[in-house]
């Protein structure tokens, strides 16, 4: 077959490391697979894949009248036999010129944390978690698979060496680290950065615990003044700011703890590391048998209630800092798990048999749905360059990364026009 694998964006992140990896092994299998996008920081790692990149234009519209024009040309002059695209405006791109006028089959993989409205009811879906794969089933009339996020559980594996991250940035082999590696932005992974640290901020008096906190995004600079104060109530470097790194690999071996979501959470657990699984509205829990059945249907993230502060994270942390032996126990639990249900090897062969039968089945063109799709995602458009949303999106943001830099956490944020 002739592939065409479009992830989302080619900013560093766990979903885009999956499409690439699985890409690349659909290639070791012997198809011919090109990956297209816009040119962003994985575009190396594309490269050390042994992938071939077509550049996509850059456009602030979804979906993209250039790409649509720009995918249809090249399906054409290719030959491509499927287009993968991940998330709904890749999908849409896809859709409207490959599909409907040449005909080539569009598979979307969605790995939000919600069924999106505007993909075609009838495009093929692959989703993340079963959850959501129930959720997608009731309202697409195409069919519907679940892939959960792959790891490469050979290249993450429990020899790798964690010293030269510890010594780079000065922490101590008598220090408990935690890492988290993790995006710095405001959907998703603020809540979460924020009570980590308040969490350390909790327990730091009473045990020698270091966060490092690794990534980048628009909350850094918040998350960097958060922490300069709590590692002066400490008096000592308690929270430490990383930066982003491409191969983080080192900085998940160096942990005695990771916190973490989604693909980073598997990542952890493929590593040998105990896991601490956080989402947002203060949902943390300690990965381990009694909660192996909840991350299976959710998948690696959560909702709680949204109670201020960092009580139960730092509960948590605090019971594994205590007892070695369970840290222990729940690295060698978690990496059985993840050989078993979440490796490269299993997620690809899923994905392989899924290639065959979007091609070998006929996808038939529907005008309503074209046309329904196109709405829901003007609407959002729409939405997205309103003036008066957009200043109220500004102000939501300014508030949450005010109280992000000091203070009571989560923020009580404004509503109205």
């Amino acid at each position: 077959m002739r592939i065409l694998v479009y992830p989302h964006d080619l900013a560093v992140g766990g979903s885009q490391i999956n499409a690439i990896d699985l890409a690349a092994g659909a290639q070791a299998a012997g198809h011919e697979v090109v990956v297209y996008g816009v040119p962003g920081p994985l575009t190396g790692y594309i490269a050390e894949r042994g992938l071939r990149f077509l550049p996509a234009s850059a456009t602030k519209y979804r979906p993209a009248p250039s790409r649509i024009i720009e995918l249809a040309r090249i399906a054409r002059r290719e030959r491509i036999d499927l287009i993968h695209t991940y998330e709904w405006p890749p999908c849409l791109d896809a859709y409207y010129g490959a599909f409907l006028i040449f005909g080539v089959p569009v598979l979307c993989t969605v790995l939000s944390m919600s069924v999106s409205a505007q993909v075609p009811p009838s495009v093929p879906l692959i989703m993340g978690t079963e959850d959501l794969g129930r959720q997608a089933r009731a309202r697409q009339a195409g069919p519907v698979w679940v892939i959960e996020p792959p790891i490469d559980v050979d290249r993450d594996n429990p020899s790798l060496d964690g010293q030269p991250f510890r010594t780079a940035h000065g922490i101590a082999d008598e220090d408990f680290l935690i890492v988290s590696v993790s995006r710095h932005a405001l959907d998703l992974k603020l809540d979460s950065l924020v009570r980590a640290i308040d969490a350390v901020d909790m327990i730091g008096g009473r045990h020698r615990v270091v966060l490092a906190l690794v990534g980048d995004g628009p909350a850094r600079a918040a998350l960097e003044e958060r922490a300069k104060t709590v590692n002066h109530r400490l008096g000592r470097r308690a929270i430490i700011l990383c930066g982003q790194l491409l191969d983080p690999r080192g900085a998940y071996a160096a942990a005695d703890l990771v916190v973490a979501m989604g693909s980073s959470a598997l990542r952890t657990l493929a590593i040998g590391r105990p896991l601490i699984v956080q989402g947002e509205k203060a949902f943390s829990e300690v990965f381990e048998p009694p909660t192996l059945t909840v991350f299976l249907n959710q998948g690696f993230y959560g909702l709680a209630d949204d109670a201020p502060g960092a009580d139960r994270l730092a509960a948590q942390i605090e019971r594994l800092v205590l007892d070695a032996d369970l840290r222990l126990r729940l690295a060698e639990y978690g990496r059985e798990v993840v050989v078993e249900r979440f490796s490269l090897e299993r997620a690809l062969a899923l994905q392989l048999e899924i290639y065959r039968e979007v091609v070998a089945t006929r996808l038939e063109k529907h005008v309503g749905e074209a046309v329904m799709s196109g709405l829901r995602a003007l609407a959002v458009e729409i939405d997205n360059h309103n003036p008066l949303a957009k200043r109220r999106k500004r102000r939501e943001a300014l508030s949450l990364l005010s109280a992000a830099r000091s203070g009571r956490w989560p923020p009580v944020l404004e509503t109205g026009g």
